[in-house]
């Protein structure tokens, strides 16, 4: 059961930087799961401390990834509708583009967004790069704490490593 949860845990914890490019997955709290399943392991004692500790910051990073595009869009003189085309464009950047998609379509989208509100190409360019600069501003602040939850994953599984495998 302990190397099943193992792995289990492990593939959240990838699952959780994948979920650090996609919106639909919260990133930092899916690689907490994996944290969660790996302190259920029998071998490796539960540290409710560092569990909490973890839990709060994946929670921050999830509330915080809904403010920090807002705050570039704003910064920059955007609307609602740049926030919501920049989302539409990564969803649709992904499906058409692939990893570059990440890139290209929260900008196009948000510049589109803003074009439909209002028909100022000058102001919806600067209001989709301020969106563009939020939105990757909170992916990188997810994939950082991502990539910090399965260090700190592989790190307790190699410090027991010898009674789990």
């Amino acid at each position: 059961m302990d190397i099943t949860l193992t792995i289990i845990g492990f593939l959240c914890c990838l699952l959780g930087i994948v979920g650090s490019f996609l919106p639909v997955l919260p990133g930092p709290l899916t690689s907490w799961v994996g944290l969660l399943l790996l302190h259920f392991c029998k071998v490796i004692p539960q540290n409710w401390t560092f569990l909490g500790i973890t839990l709060a910051i994946a929670i921050l990073v999830w509330f915080l990834d809904y403010i920090v595009p807002a705050m570039g869009t704003k910064k920059f003189g955007g609307t609602k509708y740049g926030m919501i085309g920049s989302s539409v464009g990564l969803l649709i950047g992904i499906f058409f583009l692939g990893p570059l998609g990440i890139i290209i379509g929260p900008f196009v989208g948000a510049f589109v967004g803003e074009l439909l509100k209002d028909n100022d190409a000058t102001k919806a360019l600067k209001a989709a790069f301020g969106s563009f600069i939020g939105f990757l501003t909170g992916t990188l602040i997810k994939f950082i704490v991502s990539i910090v939850f399965i260090f700190l994953y592989c790190s307790k599984v190699w410090e027991y490593k010898s009674v789990l495998f």
